[in-house]
């Protein structure tokens, strides 16, 4: 399920590649949502995004939600945006799963205002996941993956569930020409290589396909799938791809495990190998630099110079 929509040839100036909304706090000192900021706010954070050189962002749910927001401040923002050359190319709809207890139904409707409103903004790509929002250890700890959250249920008639809302989705973002991106995370149907290639095949859509951030899955604290098979398994129905990078030392025994957010060069993940994998089998959608902890904005930039190393150069050089 690689993302093949487009015929042009990619290459290291012309790929896809978006920053995060991480960098930037979901509410200011006042107590402002940054979904509800006055325009000059906007103006700056798209002024930041620029001056690190990128020309596309991701749409977090977290900080600015599309579908919550009136069709002239989505005019605003577009308006915001162009004047800096940057590019909103997706939105990723966090911790509203469609299975979520008690609130499903609810985040159905919000999935589907959300890839209205995508496909108004001229958005390339619907994303979002199974994950659901943290738990208070969660929120307490210093590093959210080390703390336990939510489990998908090993349920047939809940993951039966979970394939139809996702295929309805699916058909609603097909319908205004939207590839639709699941993410891997831990502990939901998308939290190992093999559920996570099933649930694809049994939503059974061509414009469905993986967000493979195992990055999710390198950095938790227990015994953990070898990251080299579980890319293996997921990048061929890849169309939407999250990278950050982690390192992680464990002891043999497995008494013990630490991770640490670190640059896609220097962690776990031999990135090098696996974008030219991914390219190999066809892999041909947007990358978002993601990244957690210090200057991520600046992390995200230096990791956006090394991924361009790493993929084709353009014809003559």
């Amino acid at each position: 399920m690689t993302d093949s929509s487009s015929p042009r040839t990619l290459d290291s100036q012309t790929w896809p590649i978006a920053v995060c909304m991480h960098g930037f706090s979901p509410v200011d000192r006042e107590g402002t949502a940054l979904h509800d900021a006055a325009p000059e706010v906007w103006d700056r954070l798209f002024a930041e995004v620029a001056r690190l050189g990128f020309t596309a962002i991701e749409l977090a749910d977290s900080h600015i939600r599309p579908a919550d927001l009136t069709p002239s401040r989505r005019e605003e923002l577009l308006e915001i945006s162009r004047s800096y050359g940057v590019t909103p190319i997706s939105v990723h709809v966090q911790r509203q799963s469609v299975i979520e207890p008690g609130r499903g139904e609810e985040n159905l409707a919000y999935a589907h205002r959300t890839i209205d409103a995508a496909a108004e903004l001229g958005l390339q790509v619907f994303s979002t996941g199974l994950h659901q929002p943290f738990t208070q250890a969660q929120r307490d700890a210093l590093w959210f993956w080390t703390a336990p959250g939510p489990v998908d249920p090993d349920d047939a008639d809940t993951r039966a569930l979970a394939v139809r809302r996702l295929r309805e989705l699916g058909e609603h973002a097909a319908s205004v020409g939207l590839p639709m991106s699941l993410e891997m995370y831990e502990d939901t149907y998308l939290g190992t290589a093999d559920s996570a290639v099933r649930l694809i095949e049994e939503i059974g859509l061509d414009n469905v396909g993986l967000n493979p951030d195992i990055a999710n899955l390198i950095r938790l604290h227990r015994p953990i799938e070898d990251w080299r098979e579980m890319h293996e398994k997921t990048l061929p129905y890849a169309n939407y791809w999250h990278v950050k990078n982690y390192t992680r030392d464990q002891a043999l025994d497995g008494s013990w495990f630490t991770s640490v957010p670190t640059t896609m060069e220097q962690g776990l993940i031999n990135y090098r190998a696996m974008v030219s994998l991914a390219i190999e089998v066809g892999f041909r959608g947007p990358f978002l630099m993601e990244q957690y902890g210090g200057d991520s904005l600046g992390v995200c930039a230096a990791n956006r110079t090394y991924l361009q190393s790493l993929l084709p150069q353009p014809a003559g050089d």
